[in-house]
């Protein structure tokens, strides 16, 4: 049995532009892509935190150390500059490989640099009445 994971995840990543001509897809940091394990051209999920859009797309290479977020195309009716985002990608994998799976995640400041990476999510915890 094949199970889909998450693969990697720009967590709380702000977007920069917003390009409605530019050819469809997703422009990021290629320095942010190679931090997170995402491939240019690779299937990414984008989650927008400000409006609660959920859309898939691609990525793009954007200039190395641009800090660059640009989503475009038809998707730029879906963020705009400044929202915050999730982009994911997930992986297919058997029972087995994910028993010691790790996805690789990247966390992100309102500037776009990043404050940690992680491989694990703290589980959630109850709140007290």
């Amino acid at each position: 049995m094949q199970i889909t994971l998450l693969k990697s995840k720009l967590h709380r990543i702000t977007t920069t532009h917003a390009e409605l001509d530019y050819e469809g897809s997703c422009a990021i940091d290629a320095d942010l892509l190679k931090m997170a394990g995402i491939r240019e051209y690779e299937q990414i999920q984008i989650y927008n935190v400000n409006n609660g859009e959920r859309f898939t797309t691609y990525a793009i290479l954007a200039e190395a150390g641009s800090k660059i977020v640009s989503v475009n195309g038809a998707a730029a009716h879906k963020a705009n500059p400044g929202d915050l985002l999730i982009i994911a990608t997930y992986a297919s994998m058997n029972e087995v490989e994910a028993d010691n799976y790790k996805p690789t995640m990247v966390y992100f400041n309102d500037k776009n640099e990043v404050i940690k990476t992680a491989n694990a999510i703290a589980p959630q915890l109850a709140t007290a009445s």
